[in-house]
This record gives structure tokens, C-alpha cells and sequence, in this order.
């Protein structure tokens, strides 16, 4: 799998849209995705608006909890890496990060969305 650097600069306004969540690994079991070293795996989905385009979400994995983010929070990405993966005739991109962490006071008034 080839890992692709992400310059985040150029992506506009990052904003959460679904708060952290345990990625399971046995959906059937409840059992939570674990790294290499152990930690936990979380995902984020992240809305990315670029230049007056049509909004993207993209999910991101983040070993450990990401703490104090919350829907419709802008938030900081370090680290982006996109993988390509296929599977089968299935196919499609991964993204991970080494944090992602809140920017303060950019919740919106509602919580959720607004303009990503």
C-alpha cells in the first residue's frame, strides 16, 4: 500500500462532522481496532471544503482518543497520509493522521454543521 503525504494547507476549512469513534475490527464482537503499539483506533469524519467547491467528508484514523473535538468544531490534522488500497474489485482511499486536535472557540452555535 503506497502512503501519500497530505499537504492539509490546501484543503480549506477542515471541520469535524462525526465526533471520534472506536474503529471496531469484529464489528460482530464489538472487539476495537488496535496499531502497532496497542493504542486504540479512532476515526473522525472531516468535512473539507476547497476554494468555493462542493463539500467532501472524508474519514480519518487516529491511533489513542482524539480529545475535546465536537461535531461542527474546526479542527487542526497534522500528519495527513492517504493510502489507495484495493481489495477484489473493490477499491478506494484511506486516510490517517498523527493528531487531530480542536481549534478553540469554533464550534458552531448549533454543534453541527455551517459553512465547512
Amino acid at each position: 500500500m503506497q502512503s501519500i503525504p497530505v499537504d492539509t494547507t490546501r484543503l480549506g476549512v477542515l471541520r469535524c462532522a462525526i465526533a471520534p469513534e472506536a474503529k471496531l475490527s469484529n464489528p460482530e464482537t464489538q472487539e476495537v481496532k488496535k496499531d502497532r503499539d496497542g493504542n486504540p483506533v479512532y476515526t473522525v469524519a472531516v468535512t473539507v471544503r476547497q476554494d468555493r467547491r462542493r463539500i467532501s467528508v472524508i474519514e480519518i484514523a487516529v491511533s489513542g482518543e482524539p480529545k475535546g473535538i465536537q461535531e461542527g468544531q474546526i479542527v487542526k490534522v497534522t500528519g495527513l497520509t492517504a493510502f489507495a488500497w484495493a481489495m477484489g474489485d473493490r477499491h478506494g482511499i484511506s486516510f490517517r493522521a498523527e493528531a487531530i486536535t480542536p481549534i478553540s472557540g469554533t464550534a458552531t452555535a448549533h454543534g453541527k454543521g455551517g459553512d465547512a
